[in-house]
């Protein structure tokens, strides 16, 4: 299974540690071709040594290249939001992982689309568990 893990870059890296440990986990399920999304030395400016149309072209790439797109999407990102409308017009399975903050609200595109399911936590148990039911929940669906 090819994973692509999206969660904010240039819209803030804030939660890189949760980032590296939601890609440590989901490596029990598959190859996460995005593993750099993890990388504490990533930094908001994004990645030296490659122009922005090189990121999109070889970003394009994975994700056309995955089976799933998984998201962490409680930092806003334009990019995130642009990765998952390309996994919901390629009918890739879709989880958005949300932490409810105060005076924030998830964007109504990616909350009310019936093409991605989102789940909402507190804490990394309650991550583990979205992502272990969502692939649960996969194994069905191949089986029909």
């Amino acid at each position: 299974m090819k994973i692509y893990f999206a969660a904010s870059i240039r819209g803030g890296r804030d939660d890189v540690e949760l980032y590296q440990k939601i890609i440590e986990y989901l490596k029990k399920y598959g190859e996460v071709l995005t593993e750099h999304v993890g990388d504490k030395k990533l930094a908001i400016a994004g990645e030296g040594g490659l122009t922005d149309r090189q990121i999109h072209a070889r970003d394009d790439n994975w994700l056309m290249k995955s089976d799933i797109l998984i998201s962490e999407v409680s930092t806003p990102s334009i990019g995130i939001g642009y990765e998952i409308r390309g996994a919901v017009d390629n009918k890739k399975p879709i989880l958005c992982l949300y932490r409810p903050q105060e005076g924030k609200k998830l964007s109504a595109m990616i909350n009310g689309s019936p093409a991605i399911k989102v789940v909402e936590y507190k804490n990394f148990d309650e991550i583990r568990a979205a992502i272990d039911a969502f692939f649960s929940s996969l194994e069905f669906r191949v089986a029909l």
